[in-house]
């Protein structure tokens, strides 16, 4: 079977989940919705901005005049400390259990416009020790199993500030996909004794066709299962399970693998590139997680320019999920790009 040109379905091992690909339909005509393109220029501050230096939030607080990384508590958090609900409620199928947990928003810098793709390598570093510290924090809670760092970037991915931030999620259950990832990677495990992940990067390591871009201590590929038309999973060249398990190397080697990354995101349709991103550790719930790698999703919606993003719609959401051209071919689009930022090339 011609898996570049005809129909089939892909398995992702990590999720037990089917993907349908379908490469053929890449040569159709597009008509439908084009996305308005994102404005590239923002100014070093806005007053406006409830994230920026010196700038009065919700409820009155104020931030101070920071000038590196700045982490505060959600103003409007999805999970409070305590339980919502004092104990499980259930009638028939309705079934209501109880959620706590913490919820952070982490500046990544006192700019308002400077975006990872843009930070330089010692500001990245500076992002990375700054999560790194957070999730040690929130780990240690005896209350809480696990700690979901993510960036939405763009309105396409419901940011509702365009200063560049990222969320910090502390809860006292596995959230889904969390779980998921758990079971099979523990199946894996189980069977093999070898971390399924540290498999997969041996496989792609030898096969190349679907890298994006290395160091020393990471590798971007975009995964054979892939969803999204660029989307990628980062993945540590030494197997570890935690931020506490990398070593201050793969800090720095991180910070330049989401950075150069982000670069070629911006640079793939020249503009500043929407994607949802998080990193997934493993729970912090007390257990040994010998089958755990430590990785980082980007899931970014954009499929044919800077204007026209991909919907999960009609089968996607009633039957499986499907795209149109391969990871093979995202993946050479992404290996091409260059890593200087394009609006850098302009000045």
């Amino acid at each position: 079977m011609d898996v570049a040109d005809r129909p089939h379905r892909r398995f992702n091992p990590l999720t037990g989940e089917w993907i349908l690909v379908s490469p053929q339909r890449a040569r159709r005509p597009w008509q439908g919705r084009q996305e308005p393109t994102a404005p590239a220029g923002l100014p070093a501050h806005d007053p406006a901005c409830y994230l920026c230096p010196r700038s009065t939030r919700a409820g009155g607080a104020q931030n101070p005049d920071y000038e590196d990384v700045f982490v505060f508590d959600n103003d409007f958090p999805a999970l409070l400390p305590g339980a919502a609900l004092a104990e499980e409620q259930r009638d028939g199928l309705l079934l209501a259990r109880p959620e706590s947990g913490l919820c952070r928003v982490v500046c990544f810098s006192p700019r308002h416009d400077l975006t990872l793709a843009r930070m330089d390598a010692a500001g990245v570093r500076s992002v990375i020790d700054v999560l790194a510290e957070q999730a040690h924090e929130l780990g240690e809670h005896p209350e809480l199993r696990y700690v979901q760092i993510f960036e939405n970037r763009g309105e396409l991915m419901g940011c509702s500030n365009p200063h560049p931030h990222g969320q910090i999620w502390a809860t006292a259950s596995l959230p889904e996909a969390v779980e998921c990832e758990l079971q099979h990677q523990r199946r894996y495990w189980d069977q093999h004794r070898r971390p399924l992940l540290a498999d997969y990067l041996e496989l792609e390591l030898e096969r190349a066709e679907r890298a994006v871009l290395a160091n020393e201590h990471f590798f971007v590929v975009v995964p054979y299962w892939a969803v999204w038309p660029f989307e990628t999973l980062v993945l540590p060249r030494r197997p570890f399970a935690t931020w506490d398990e990398m070593l201050p190397a793969e800090r720095a080697g991180l910070a330049d693998i989401l950075r150069r990354l982000c670069v070629r995101y911006d640079n793939l349709f020249e503009t500043p590139f929407p994607y949802s991103m998080g990193f997934h550790p493993a729970p912090c719930d007390g257990e040994m997680h010998p089958e755990w790698v430590f990785h980082a999703h980007f899931y970014p919606p954009l499929l044919r320019s800077a204007t026209v993003r991909k919907f999960m719609v009609g089968f996607e959401m009633l039957g499986t999920p499907q795209r149109d051209i391969t990871a093979e071919q995202a993946a050479a689009q992404l290996r091409k790009l260059s890593e200087e930022h394009y609006l850098d090339a302009l000045e």
